[in-house]
């Protein structure tokens, strides 16, 4: 399930890093790990990154597939600095929370 404008980001990757993110998130839908992921705590809980290259450029894909029963993907950019932006990592953030309570109005009768 893609939170907020996520589609719009994937499906604006290069072709072959969006095709390199699709299959990651293939794998994950089908129970298995990422090839190249790693731990995403600072933007919430059960939050992991996705690492992706194409024609030398890195790609992120943040998701979290620890709530509920659906693959929540809530980012996804170009690299273009050693460290994440905060400005990356607050839309996570704010977009994990949205995911959160489209759990929790499913919950309620």
């Amino acid at each position: 399930m893609f939170v907020g404008g996520s589609a719009d980001d994937l499906r604006n990757f290069p072709d072959v890093a969006r095709q390199r993110a699709g299959y990651q998130l293939f794998l994950i839908q089908t129970g298995l790990d990422p090839t190249d992921c790693k731990p995403m705590a600072s933007v919430g809980p059960g939050c992991r990154e996705i690492r992706v290259r194409a024609d030398g450029d890195p790609y992120r894909v943040l998701y979290v597939a620890s709530i509920g029963d659906a693959v929540f993907v809530l980012h996804c950019f170009q690299k273009k600095t050693r460290q994440t932006p905060k400005s990356d990592i607050d839309l996570a953030k704010q977009r994990y929370r949205l995911a959160i309570e489209s759990i929790r109005a499913q919950e309620q009768p």
